[in-house]
């Protein structure tokens, strides 16, 4: 392919020698026929610095295989683990120039003990860490510097497939690279990228070492932060994915008000409409979240919601799917004030919800076993009043799906030993080594569920 371009190249420049051999030079033209040709030039010029560099490294507990020998013979608990030292790049996005706010993904500074943002005019700093969100893959850092430029954002909700983006970062650490799309998709989620997924979805070259870098639109304003690819090699194959700007900001903002985030639940379980549960219904709905169950004194409850309604859109917005309910609404935040579209009885109704906070958060359902993975758990009762912890969601394709988690069930025994609160359950699976038993109530049964 090079050595095309090459014999092209020297094929015009060949032939514009011949047409007028008094020109040393060629250069391109800034016009044609009166018309200024068309560039990203200008703006790119504008926003490029507020796009950035990140450095990390550190040392993370790495499990090796133990020899036989040292099995037998040594003391295995003391050769199990041992840290070992990484390196990574990144690019991040400065949102905020007064304060140094500079935002990335989480996954481009886990682990890290030492960040260093490089500006492009060559300045370097060691950020501090502000905050992270490790199942929305934001996190939040800040620089001591002055004279920054910052990107302004844009409202993501705005967005239409065919708007054109343009993506700004450092794959494979070649600083401030620029490459230019359009929205593919919108509200793709799924896709067990990350916990809460509302991805913008872009043809824009995303390639690693791009991740945290800018989306932007033609404006040069910020729409997303660029964060996943798709593809079987692991470059880019034009299907990207980065984190909408409104649902950054969201995260961002509690991180910055309460040094975490705070996720907003409504209490219901459902799932994504589909053709035919449409029919079975008699919905005249193509897309949406039907809600299956609702959880006593949750904030759906208080707003009226009910088992059957079909939710449409939030805040005016369409949504397409259960899951993209799911992430717009944690990520708004606990105590916000929510309307809802839905479909009740063929008619269209719009609620008003106080979103309540989640006792327990699916960050730490991970924390408390990796077989619970994909699930959102909360206390709860039954309707015979029997307490215990409440699988409000479940991710399809998810470890806890695997285990046969289903929305709706409520944990009430660990191994036998009885269960009420979330502090008596994190003890519970702390206290067994081997496997779990889980006693649930599903409905009106009592079943079993093996987690190895």
């Amino acid at each position: 392919m090079k050595t095309k371009l090459t014999l092209l190249s020297a094929i015009i420049l060949s032939s514009s020698l011949l047409i007028n051999p008094s020109i040393s030079q060629a250069k391109l033209p800034v016009a044609v026929n009166g018309a200024q040709l068309p560039t990203l030039a200008p703006m790119l010029e504008k926003i490029t610095p507020g796009v950035v560099s990140i450095n990390v490294s550190g040392a993370k507990e790495v499990r090796r295989r133990i020899d036989p020998r040292e099995f037998f013979f040594g003391n295995p608990r003391q050769q199990r683990n041992q840290k070992q030292p990484f390196s990574g790049l990144g690019s991040g996005v400065i949102i905020d120039a007064d304060e140094g706010f500079v935002v990335t993904n989480n996954h481009v500074i886990q682990d890290a003990e030492k960040i260093i943002i490089k500006l492009q005019d060559g300045r370097e700093y060691q950020a501090e860490l502000v905050g992270t969100d490790k199942e929305s893959d934001v996190a939040l850092l800040k620089i001591d510097a002055d004279d920054l430029v910052e990107i302004k954002l844009a409202n993501s909700d705005k967005l239409r497939v065919g708007d054109f983006t343009v993506a700004i970062g450092n794959p494979f650490g070649l600083s401030h690279t620029v490459t230019s799309g359009i929205v593919s998709a919108m509200g793709r989620s799924g896709l067990n990228i990350e916990g809460y997924e509302d991805f913008i979805q872009t043809d824009a070259a995303i390639n690693q070492g791009n991740s945290g870098g800018a989306l932007v639109n033609l404006r040069g304003e910020l729409i997303g932060i660029n964060t996943a690819i798709l593809g079987a090699s692991g470059g880019n194959v034009g299907i990207g994915f980065a984190i909408p700007s409104n649902m950054m900001k969201n995260l961002v903002d509690q991180i910055v008000e309460h040094g975490e985030v705070k996720r907003g639940t409504l209490g219901i379980s459902g799932r994504t409409l589909n053709a035919g549960i449409a029919k079975a219904q008699q919905i005249d709905v193509k897309q949406g979240a039907i809600v299956m169950s609702v959880s006593e004194d949750s904030a759906a409850s208080e707003a009226g919601i009910k088992a059957g309604d079909v939710i449409i859109g939030v805040n005016g917005n369409d949504i397409q799917a259960f899951q993209e309910l799911r992430s717009k609404i944690s990520t708004l935040g606990e105590g916000k004030k929510v309307k809802l579209q839905l479909i009740r009885d063929g008619k269209k109704k719009t609620v008003k919800v106080t979103l309540r906070g989640a006792q327990l958060a699916k960050v730490e359902s991970d924390k408390l076993h990796p077989m619970l993975r994909g699930s959102a758990l909360e206390v709860g009762t039954t309707k015979d009043g029997v307490k215990g912890i409440v699988v409000t969601e479940v991710d399809e394709r998810s470890p806890a799906a695997r285990v046969g988690f289903k929305p709706g069930d409520i944990i009430i025994q660990v191994n036998r030993k009885r269960v009420t609160s979330l502090r008596e359950f994190t003890n519970s699976l702390k206290d067994v080594n081997g496997n779990i038993v889980l006693g649930v109530k599903r409905g009106r049964e009592s079943i079993f569920l093996l987690i190895q």
